[in-house]
């Protein structure tokens, strides 16, 4: 088959919409409507549907669509690798996932432990949410990630390695002058008054799950875009919220810290593949067990 085909049948399922992708791919909509055709055709089932809105991956198209979004990758990987052969580049790309707390500190710090041990070496980091981080190690189009069992939790899948790093102890994160930044550690329902501020449904759900055992409800009446935003959020008074541990070192200085008596804790794991895992990827799990350690979170 065709992998132009492959692209062009991607691009349709991420935008939505035939003629967005058309734009996109500087086809016309009706070449593009053609190879979908012919692309279902071949498969002998209809790949995407109409609705309102634009267009979707059918039932059939969503299992052939990851398993296209594999085989694309390991494709794109294949041409770096001749051109890198080609360009005389001898190392390997060490493509790392991790989620935005993950990436604010832990990991980079990581990672100039192992330049230190290796020497110069490409690499690349690509934040995300677990869930995701996981199915594009699963894809091939990460070498390592780490991730957390956080809800909604990690699949099992016999094509990755996952290895344990630690626990990680979730703390409060107050603007500075709040009257328990700098207290002892505090129980849940001396905060159960206050405004939440959550980014995640993970985080919401440690939270909520936390507040119900102690038998108060967390009101978390504001929503943040992402790490920053909630962080933003905090520093400005507008609410606390749940932050993992391991962000604590990174943190911005208009904010502070409490932690929670028997706070909620989530593992903290890296998933590499079994098949053609990268050479530096074991090496970058031991220093990132040695920098979790040195956090002193476990």
């Amino acid at each position: 088959m065709d992998l132009t085909v492959w692209r062009t049948f991607m691009a349709v399922c991420r935008l939505g919409s035939l003629s967005a992708a058309a734009a996109e791919l500087h086809h016309t909509q009706s070449a593009v409507s053609r190879q979908i055709a012919g692309l279902e055709r071949q498969l002998g089932v209809p790949l995407i549907e109409r609705h309102a809105r634009g267009v979707r991956p059918t039932p059939a198209g969503e299992v052939f669509r990851g398993h296209a979004l594999a085989t694309l990758n390991e494709a794109d990987r294949a041409v770096r690798a001749v051109r890198d052969v080609r360009d005389g580049v001898a190392d390997r790309l060490l493509a790392i996932g991790a989620p935005p707390s993950l990436a604010a500190g832990l990991v980079p710090e990581a990672v100039r432990s192992l330049l230190e041990l290796t020497g110069p070496a490409r690499w690349s980091l690509r934040p995300g949410l677990s869930a995701h981080l996981h199915h594009r190690v699963i894809s091939g189009d990460l070498d390592i990630a780490v991730v957390t069992d956080a809800p909604p939790g990690l699949p099992h899948d016999p094509r990755v390695d996952r290895r344990f790093l630690g626990l990680d102890h979730m703390v409060v994160v107050l603007p500075v002058g709040h009257a328990r930044a700098g207290a002892a550690p505090v129980r849940i329902q001396a905060l159960a008054d206050q405004t939440w501020v959550e980014d995640n449904d993970g985080s919401a759900a440690l939270l909520r799950r936390h507040a119900a055992r102690a038998g108060v409800a967390a009101r978390i009446d504001l929503a943040a875009a992402d790490l920053p935003g909630k962080l933003a959020l905090v520093a400005t008074g507008h609410a606390i919220a749940l932050i993992p541990g391991v962000l604590t070192c990174a943190l911005r200085s208009d904010v502070t810290t409490v932690s929670l008596v028997d706070p909620p804790t989530r593992d903290i794991y890296t998933v590499t593949p079994r098949r053609d895992p990268h050479p530096s990827a074991a090496l970058l799990h031991d220093r990132l067990a040695a920098a979790f350690g040195a956090l002193g979170t476990s």
